[in-house]
Formats: C-alpha cells, structure tokens, sequence
C-alpha cells in the first residue's frame, strides 16, 4: 500500500466531472437482518422503507456534556488557525478524541445492524451552525459527493447540541432514497450554501421530515437519502457531528480507502487501510 497522505492532503470537496467519470453503482441495496442484536426489526423495515432512523440515544447528558466541552475548545482553535464552524472535517484522522466516538462501540453497534459484521469508518465531520450565521444546507444526496461504489454507506449523525425546528434541524425527504442518483446543478454563491450542490423539487420524491434530536441521540440514514437544513435563524448553537460507514466490500477512489478505521471485524480484500488512534488530542 502507498503512504498514507496527511489528513490535509485529501479532498473534502471533489470534481462532479471527475466523480461522473468513476463506475459507481448508485443504486440502494436494502438491508437483510433477520436477527438484529440492538435496532429493532421495525427499525430495519424503516430504514428499507423511508431511508433513515431517527431519536436513538448513544451517549447519556454527562457524555454528551464533556463532548461538546471538547467540540467548544477544538472550534476556539480551529477558528484562531483560519477556519470556521463547517472545516472540521476527516477528524478522526486528526483528533484521538473523535476517532473515540467514531469507534464507539454503541455506535458501531447500530451500524452493525445495517451493514453486517465488517465494517469500517471513513469519515467525520463537524456541521456546527453558530446563531443566526444565515447558512443553509441545501437539498443534496450524500453518494453524489463520494467516490465510493457501491452505494451502501451510511451516516450516522450525532447531535452535540439539541437540534430542532428552531435551530435548523437536518431534513429528509422520506423514501427518496429509492430514486437512485437525482440530478443537481451547483449552487450560487448568494444563496450561503454550505456545500455546493442543490437538488431541486424534491417535494416530488417523498414527505418531508424533521430529524429532530436531543443532544446525545443519533440518527442514521441512507447516502441517497435526500436531505438538506434551513438557516439558523435562532439564538442558538446547532452542532451536529456526522459519521460515515461503511461495509467493506464498498470500493473507494481516489485514496479515500486510506481514511479507513476499522470498528468491526474485517477487510479480506485489505482494501481499506485500518488508521491507529491520533495521539492528538
């Protein structure tokens, strides 16, 4: 295997051109679990159904407490080294302390549930929307930004803060997830959108629904699933931070195979590279 790049040297954002050229299967796979060992089989039924599952709690309030003591001083030093409240991405390479919820072991058991024995952890990244800082997430499917095949991975979005309606909560459009890849055009500077793809008349693929969360509860759902989050417009903080999943036998391009850590069992093919804890804090 190639050296393992610095967790700077990978592209957060990556060419839709370059993504369109990859032979990627975006098409959903639903799960087949007779026998969960901690979601439930209503639980699974749903997520085949409507894309995702929601209000599962991981963390007890003093977990989550010392969790967003910690996201408070990493964001102080984030800030103060030139980036905002949405750089804090592939932290798990970085921070020892992420790689510890990423790893997390009543996490990956939900996770478990949905993608089978071995499974590895690519991904992490802060979505923290500071009071009223006017940036909206538009209506996007996570799939048509990764270079991953086939489409299998699953987000597990875990609330720092307590996100409801007033403070801009995340969104999904149920069942969208069964439409395969949707078209999208870039999104325009003036409408502050934090990422730069926007999905548009998304009202025709399903019903929307709040992914409301106490802080300390997941969600997960599907990477077609369609989703997006209005601006927060409130007097409060609204962290969220997701992490990303997937079985092993997802291919991925463009080194991000290299972002692996293993949370349960295997690689057979050895694909995906297995990072050791960061000694950063």
């Amino acid at each position: 295997m190639s050296a393992v790049p610095a967790p700077t040297q990978f592209k957060a954002v990556l060419d839709h051109a370059e993504l369109a050229k990859l032979p990627r299967d975006l098409s959903f796979h639903p799960v087949h679990n007779p026998a969960p060992r901690v979601l439930t089989s209503a639980q699974i039924e749903q997520f085949n159904r409507d894309g995702y599952i929601k209000g599962i709690r991981v963390y007890s309030d003093g977990e989550i407490t010392g969790i967003r003591q910690y996201f408070d001083q990493l964001l102080v030093q984030v800030v103060a080294a030139g980036g905002d409240s949405y750089s804090i991405s592939s932290a798990h390479l970085r921070y020892g302390k992420v790689w510890d919820i990423v790893t997390n072991a009543r996490i990956v058991a939900c996770v478990k549930d949905l993608l089978g024995e071995n499974v590895v952890g690519w991904g992490s990244h802060f979505f923290c929307k500071m009071p009223k800082d006017g940036k909206s997430v538009a209506w996007h499917q996570d799939s048509s930004y990764w270079p991953l095949t086939p489409s299998k991975a699953v987000t597990v979005w875990l609330a720092i803060d307590d996100a409801d309606v007033e403070n801009a909560c995340m969104r999904f459009v149920s069942g969208s997830h069964h439409y395969g890849a949707m078209t999208f055009r870039p999104s325009d500077p003036t409408e502050h959108n934090v990422l730069n793809q926007t999905i548009e008349n998304v009202e025709q693929y399903g019903q929307f629904v709040d992914d409301c969360l106490q802080a300390g509860e997941i969600s997960l759902h599907s990477d077609l699933l369609l989703h997006g989050s209005e601006a927060n417009m409130s007097d409060r903080r609204r962290c969220g931070l997701t992490l990303r999943y997937a079985p092993v036998d997802v291919h991925a391009y463009m080194d991000w195979n290299l972002k692996g850590v293993w949370v349960s069992g295997s690689d057979p093919q050895g694909h995906w590279a297995n990072r050791a804890r960061p000694t950063d804090e």
